[in-house]
Parts: C-alpha cells; structure tokens; sequence
C-alpha cells in the first residue's frame, strides 16, 4: 500500500495490531516491502481469531485489549486512522481524547482515502458549529487525502495550548 512505502521512504516505522489481512495488513505489507519496521501488537486471545504478518520486525503478545491499546500508544509517535469499522473509530477517539486531556502532544490524523471520511468530517464539524466540541480541538485532527500530505502534517504538528476545562472551571 502507498501509505506503508511512504512510511518506509521516510524512515517512519509501523507500530499496528499485528494482522496480516484487511487495510492495515496491506499497510504492513507496503512497509515491510519497502525495508521498513512494522510491529505488530496483539491480544493473545485474538491469535486464535487472526493470523499474525509474517514479515513484521517484531510482534508483541499482550493479554488485553488495554494492554494492547496502552503499548500501540506508548511505541507510537503519532496515530493515523485509515478507512475502517468500530474498532478504527474507537481507537482514534480514544487517543484523540487523550491528546485533548493533554495526555499526550503526539498527532491524530485521518487518512481520507476516496473521501471515506467525509460524513465523519462534516459531523465534527457540526459538533463544533453547535458548540459540543471546540475548534482548538477539532483542529487537533489532521485529516488529507495524500500520503505525503499527512506525514509532512504530521511532521509539523503543534498541539494547540488549551486550557482543560476542570482549570476553566476553577476545579
């Protein structure tokens, strides 16, 4: 896949959740292809479900979703969602609320491959219209349609500095 050839080229390594099928697979298969690192990271339970990449650097067995989530997020150094289901969704609302929290100054972006993304997009920005999310927050997710474009925005990153809001409320 061109976003996995585009990781390797800029010496970018992968850290995923260790699958060798669907988009992130293929993912993988572009960044091992190209000599680049790919980690795998799985819940042990799941080997019996999924059948693990067989040309990653390294894959680690955790016991846990969380466990799995916790590690992806610790080797990472960003996190870019690509076209997927509830489980893509989740975890990039979940990091993405975690860079709000100031938990972490690591980019969140979106992939846009074929305007996937789009009705997502709208709706966040409706939830910043009606006033359910903040445009300093909104403006945390990085979203393109290009391989080159995303990393190079990611590169560049700045979290905004916004104050939490338990400080706002004199909490």
């Amino acid at each position: 896949m061109h976003l996995g050839r585009s990781l390797a080229a800029q010496s970018i390594g992968l850290v995923y959740g260790g699958a060798s099928s669907g988009v992130m697979g293929a993912v993988a298969d572009g960044v091992t292809a190209a000599g680049g690192e790919a980690v795998g990271v799985i819940p042990r339970d799941l080997l019996k479900k999924e059948t693990p990449h067989s040309a990653l650097t390294e894959l680690k067995v955790v016991d846990s979703m969380h466990e799995r989530k916790a590690l992806m997020a610790k080797l990472s150094d960003g996190f870019i969602a690509l076209p997927g289901g509830l489980g893509t969704l989740e975890e990039l609302f979940e990091v993405w609320t975690w860079a709000q929290l100031g938990f972490h100054r690591k980019p969140c972006a979106l992939l846009n491959v074929l305007s996937y993304f789009d009705p997502l997009i709208t709706f966040l920005d409706r939830a910043v219209g009606q006033g359910f999310l903040k445009k300093q927050h909104r403006s945390m997710l990085i979203v393109k349609e290009s391989p080159e474009q995303l990393i190079a925005q990611m590169r560049a990153y700045q979290p905004p500095r916004v104050p939490k809001w338990l400080h706002q409320a004199g909490l």
